[in-house]
């Protein structure tokens, strides 16, 4: 099978598991990536597994090759040994074709790394703006500017507060909120010392760095909750800096704006009426 037909596999598998479940958390003994829920994750998975097959390639040639040299040219089979120091073909071949497979997989990894990096050229009425602050040991978000911004923190639910629906590490008091079909800019920071901001469902992970402004976004058409964690050492709570992402049609997305700009308690309980947590128990 030619490799294009193995990307457009991975693609096809991608999109399935997407459009199958509108959850996408860590799951106990997982092996492989999240649901990619982002085109740009479904890209990431596609040629995670081109790379793959070229690894698992080159594994088996190298296996079988060896074991043709140990079974060929052991002392029993080959007692006297041809004395030779160099064969110009063999060595032409080892240095250029590891060439030719590293230019191929940086053919397919800048592009993809540009893609993450830089939003598409879209209107301005197509982007939300998200200011990411992250703190020892919690996230804040921004939406918005001057008087009519709304901004709050965003701290991990305790285990002995969980609620039915909620993950331990994982689940926070106050989740950011994103509207489905909408490119989400984000701008992100830090207030101490070094966070990083990641989404493995979004194939996306920043950091957030004291005194600098680094940019990243998303675009997912597909609403839900999703989740992330601070993926940089960041002191003895890091593992308490869990990011919880709701993802809600933009006209739900316009009434929890509306509700968390009066009151995060009202907003909390717009979400878990529209997006109720038990839900996830029974897609996991």
């Amino acid at each position: 099978m030619r490799i294009g037909s193995w990307k457009n596999w991975a693609l096809g598998c991608a999109a399935a598991f997407v459009a199958g479940s509108a959850y996408a958390t860590p799951v106990p003994g997982g092996i492989n990536f999240q649901p990619a829920a982002t085109e740009t994750a479904e890209h990431v998975h596609a040629f995670h597994t081109e790379v793959l097959i070229i690894i698992t390639a080159i594994t088996v040639f190298v296996t079988l090759l060896l074991l043709w040299v140990m079974i060929r040219y052991n002392k029993r089979a080959n007692p006297v040994a041809k004395k030779f120091s160099h064969n110009t073909t063999v060595e032409i071949l080892w240095t250029v074709i590891p060439v030719l497979i590293l230019i191929w997989i940086a053919k397919g990894s800048f592009p993809l790394l540009y893609e993450q990096d830089v939003m598409p050229d879209v209107a301005e009425t197509e982007i939300v703006d998200v200011k990411v602050y992250g703190r020892q040991w919690y996230w804040s978000y921004i939406y918005g500017e001057g008087d009519d911004s709304l901004e709050y923190d965003s701290n991990m639910i305790q285990a002995a507060d969980l609620k039915a629906g909620m993950i331990q590490q994982l689940s926070v008091d106050n989740p950011m909120v994103a509207p489905a079909g909408k490119y989400v800019r984000l701008s992100v920071t830090a207030s101490d010392v070094i966070h990083a901001w990641a989404m493995p469902a979004f194939a996306l992970k920043v950091d957030a760095v004291p005194g600098r402004l680094n940019q990243l976004w998303f675009k997912t058409d597909k609403p839900g909750v999703y989740y992330g964690q601070c993926s940089e050492l960041c002191g003895d709570r890091h593992s308490g800096m869990p990011i919880e992402l709701r993802v809600l049609p933009q006209d739900q997305y316009d009434a929890w704006l509306a509700h968390a700009k009066t009151s995060l308690s009202e907003a909390r309980a717009y979400l878990d009426q529209v997006q109720p947590l038990t839900a996830q128990v029974a897609s996991r």
